[in-house]
């Protein structure tokens, strides 16, 4: 989906780039300037990350829970939100209401944004990627690394979260770094959600399927979300991920395929959230 996916979102993305994006010396009153003020679905904190690990900038937009400071003592789950320009402004509001309506926990969510779609500045291209189309090494090993190693380290020690309950979200190609973080950094998360994810540049499957098992205990999900009306390629893809991955029990997590009836391959990240978060914290039907 390289451009589609950015592209279907790209107005309510550019209105939350303008409303949370500000000059480095006026990151500290972030929440009195400006729109994003008064979007109180949206409120709590925002950091540009300069990675070492990647030799780039990420804008990393956190929504905190309901009643956060009044709760100095509570813990959240933290879901991290790859291709944060479109999915941040569109998820985090949703989780608010699944928590009115589903009963789902309340949670610290994280976008990890570039600033833009200009394919100069948005490198999803590169960072969800192990190998480029002209066969050269992609980005993924670097933008994995800046997840464990500064992401999610930083946020962990300025919010108080809950360690043992991290979730990672990917869409598209941000589906197949899901998939590529399940694999290469086990443990790291507790949760991951590969919404119609993308195929690997060799072998034209998603990532693990060729793959043994990584070494480790037991624990958390892995949830592949497809819709019926995703591009042939990528569906029947899914379905043979559902056939030959969701059915094992050899893998160190509780494996799920979730069908989403209609679903297109940008639009429904909404649904799959649902269901997967259904799914992971045991919310009623």
């Amino acid at each position: 989906m390289e451009t589609g996916f950015a592209h279907s979102l790209g107005k309510a993305a550019l209105v939350a780039a303008i409303m949370f994006a500000q000059p480095s010396h006026a990151q500290e009153d972030w929440r009195q300037v400006g729109s994003v003020a008064h979007l109180p679905a949206l409120a709590g904190d925002y950091f540009a990350l300069d990675s070492r690990e990647v030799g780039r900038t990420y804008h990393i937009f956190v929504r905190l829970p309901e009643g956060y400071d009044a709760k100095p003592d509570a813990r959240y789950p933290v879901v991290y939100m790859l291709d944060g320009d479109s999915t941040f402004p569109m998820l985090a509001p949703m989780h608010l209401l699944m928590h009115y309506d589903d009963k789902l926990p309340e949670a610290i969510l994280v976008g990890i944004a570039y600033g833009s779609f200009d394919p100069s500045i948005n490198k999803r291209h590169i960072d969800y990627r192990l190998k480029m189309d002209d066969g050269t090494p992609g980005g993924s090993p670097q933008f994995l690394d800046m997840l464990e190693k500064e992401l999610v380290p930083r946020i962990e020690a300025k919010f108080r979260t809950d360690p043992d309950r991290r979730v990672l979200v990917g869409q598209s190609r941000g589906g197949s770094a899901v998939l590529q973080a399940a694999w290469r950094k086990p443990g790291l998360f507790w949760g991951h959600l590969a919404s119609n994810p993308g195929r690997e540049f060799e072998t034209r499957l998603l990532y693990g399927m060729d793959l043994p098992p990584p070494d480790k205990p037991r624990n958390g999900y892995l949830i592949l979300a497809s819709g019926s009306a995703d591009w042939d390629y990528l569906r029947g893809t899914a379905i043979e991920w559902r056939d030959a991955i969701a059915a094992r029990d050899d893998l160190p997590w509780d494996t799920r395929f979730v069908n989403v009836p209609g679903g297109t391959h940008a639009a429904d990240l909404g649904n799959a959230y649902r269901a997967a978060m259904r799914i992971m914290f045991g919310t009623p039907e």
